[in-house]
C-alpha cells in the first residue's frame, strides 16, 4: 500500500512548482499567518489606514488655508474705452452730441506683474466641529470591520485546519482496514492453495480489498487538496510545504451547553452587534450635520501682495506696489426652501431604522445561538454512538473470522462485516467533522473568536 501512496505524492511533485518555504504550524499559527497575509485582512487593515488619513484631512480643513498667485500681463493691446469728444470744451466751445465716439485710454500700463498671498481660516463651524465627530466614529468603524474580517478568517482557517486533521484519522483509518484486510487475504490465499477454502472466497476479498486500497488513494488526493484549502484561506502560497503540529486529541470538543444557555448577553460579544451601534452613530450624527447647517459660519481672511507696473519692461521691477488685507466673513443661512428641514427630517428615520435593524439582530443572535447549540448537541451525540458503532463492528468482524476460521462461518459473513466495518469508519469520520464545524460555529455565535 506504501507503494500506491508513494506513486500518487511523486505523480503530484512532479506537476507542482517546487516549494519555497517549509512550515510546521499549530492552528493558531496558522491563524496569526493569516491575519498577516490573508488578502481580505491585509485590505481591512488598509482601509483603517486611510480612515486615519481622513481625519487628518478632515481636521486639516480647520487649519489656515494658505495660498499664493502669480500673475504676469504683457498688453499688446492696452484696453480703453469709448465716449464723446471733449475736444470743444478745451477750446472754449461746447461737444457736438452727434459727433463720433473718441477712444481713451483705460489706464493700464504695458507690463503687469501681480504676486500675492491669500490665507482664510475656519473661526467657526457647526458642521466642521460635528465632521470631526463623524470622522473619528468612520475610523471605528473600519476598525471593528478589520476585526470582523479577522473572525471570519479565523473561522475559515480553523475549519479548514481540523478538515486536513480529519483527512488525516481517516487515512490512518484505512490503512488499519487495509492492513487486516491484507492480512486475512493473505491466509486465504494459502488456505485455498491447500484446498481448504474456495477461489471464490478469495475474489470476494480481493475485491474488497482492491476497493479499500482506491478508497485510500482517492483520500490521499482529498488530503492534497484540503492542504491546498487551508494555505489558501492562510495566505499562503499553496506550494509551500506546511505540516500541522496539532492533533485530533488536542482539540477540546467540550462544550457546556447548560451554560450557554445562561448566557443571556453574549450579543455584546458579537462584533456584528459592535458594527450596528457604530452604524447607528453615524447616522445620529448624520442628523446632528444637518442641524448644525442651520447656525452660521464665521472665517477670517487675509491678504498681502505687490504689483510691478511700468510700460518698460526693464524697469518693471524698480518700484513694487503693495497691498493687503484683514477681513472676517460671516455667512447665516435664512431660508432654503424647507430643504434642509425635509433632509432633517429623513435623517432621523434613519437614526430609527439602524436601531429596528439593531433590536433585529439580538433576535437573530439568539436565534444563531440556539441552533448552534443544539447542531452542536446532535453532533456530539452521533459522534458518541459511531464511536460505539465502530466498537461494535470490530467485534462483529472478529467473531466472524474466528467463525470462518474455526470452519463454522462462512466468508460472505466476514465480507459483510469487513463492509460493516468499513460503513462504520465513514460514518464516524463524518460524525468527527461535524462536531468539530459545529464547535467552530458555536464558538461564533456566542461572540468567543475575537
Amino acid at each position: 500500500m506504501a507503494l500506491f501512496c508513494t506513486v500518487a505524492v511523486t505523480s503530484y511533485a512532479q506537476q507542482a512548482p517546487p516549494r519555497d518555504s517549509v512550515y510546521n504550524f499549530s492552528i493558531q499559527d496558522c491563524v496569526n499567518y493569516a491575519y498577516q497575509h490573508q488578502d481580505s485582512v491585509v485590505n481591512a487593515g488598509l482601509d483603517v489606514k486611510s480612515a486615519e488619513y481622513k481625519v487628518k484631512e478632515t481636521i486639516g480643513q480647520g487649519l489656515p488655508q494658505v495660498n499664493g498667485s502669480v500673475s504676469f500681463q504683457d498688453y499688446i493691446q492696452p484696453p480703453a474705452t469709448v465716449g464723446p469728444s471733449f475736444a470743444g470744451l478745451l477750446t472754449g466751445g461746447t461737444t457736438d452730441a452727434n459727433a463720433p465716439l473718441t477712444k481713451y485710454p483705460f489706464g493700464a500700463v504695458k507690463y503687469n506683474n501681480t504676486l500675492s498671498v491669500q490665507a482664510t481660516q475656519l473661526l467657526f463651524s457647526g458642521t466642521f466641529i460635528v465632521g470631526l465627530q463623524a470622522v473619528k466614529t468612520f475610523k471605528e468603524l473600519y476598525q471593528r470591520s478589520l476585526v470582523r474580517t479577522k473572525i471570519e478568517t479565523n473561522v475559515n482557517v480553523t475549519k479548514a485546519y481540523y478538515q486536513v486533521l480529519v483527512s488525516n484519522e481517516q487515512i490512518k483509518l484505512l490503512d488499519a482496514n487495509i492492513a487486516q484486510l491484507k492480512q486475512q487475504l493473505d491466509q486465504t490465499t494459502q488456505q485455498n492453495k491447500q484446498g481448504f477454502v474456495e477461489a471464490i472466497d478469495v475474489d470476494r476479498l480481493s475485491v474488497q480489498y482492491n476497493n479499500l486500497v482506491t478508497s485510500r488513494e482517492n483520500t490521499v488526493r482529498t488530503l492534497t487538496l484540503n492542504y491546498q484549502m487551508l494555505k489558501f484561506q492562510m495566505g499562503m502560497p499553496i506550494y509551500d510545504q506546511l505540516t500541522l503540529k496539532d492533533k485530533l486529541e488536542d482539540v477540546n470538543m467540550d462544550q457546556q451547553i447548560a451554560e450557554n444557555s445562561l448566557d443571556t448577553s453574549f450579543y455584546h460579544k458579537r462584533i456584528e452587534y459592535s458594527l450596528l451601534e457604530t452604524n447607528i452613530k453615524l447616522n445620529q450624527l448624520n442628523v446632528k450635520s444637518k442641524k448644525a447647517e442651520y447656525l452660521p459660519t464665521f472665517t477670517a481672511s487675509g491678504s498681502y501682495g505687490g504689483t510691478f507696473q511700468e510700460n518698460q519692461f526693464r524697469y518693471l521691477y524698480d518700484h513694487i506696489y503693495p497691498s493687503s488685507y484683514v477681513g472676517v466673513n460671516l455667512n447665516i443661512p435664512i431660508f432654503s426652501g424647507g430643504q434642509r428641514n425635509n433632509q432633517l427630517k429623513q435623517l432621523k428615520i434613519s437614526v430609527q431604522k439602524a436601531e429596528n435593524n439593531l433590536n433585529d439582530a439580538k433576535n437573530a443572535f439568539s436565534l444563531q445561538a440556539s441552533s448552534a447549540n443544539v447542531t452542536y448537541y446532535n453532533s456530539t451525540q452521533s459522534l458518541i454512538t459511531q464511536k460505539r458503532s465502530r466498537e461494535l463492528a470490530h467485534e462483529i468482524l472478529k467473531v466472524a473470522q474466528i467463525k470462518y476460521q474455526q470452519g463454522v462461518g462462512s466468508s460472505i459473513e466476514v465480507t459483510q462485516a469487513e463492509t460493516g466495518l468499513e460503513s462504520a469508519d465513514n460514518q464516524y469520520i463524518e460524525a468527527l467533522y461535524n462536531v468539530l464545524i459545529s464547535k467552530v460555529d458555536l464558538d461564533k455565535a456566542y461572540g468567543r473568536i475575537q
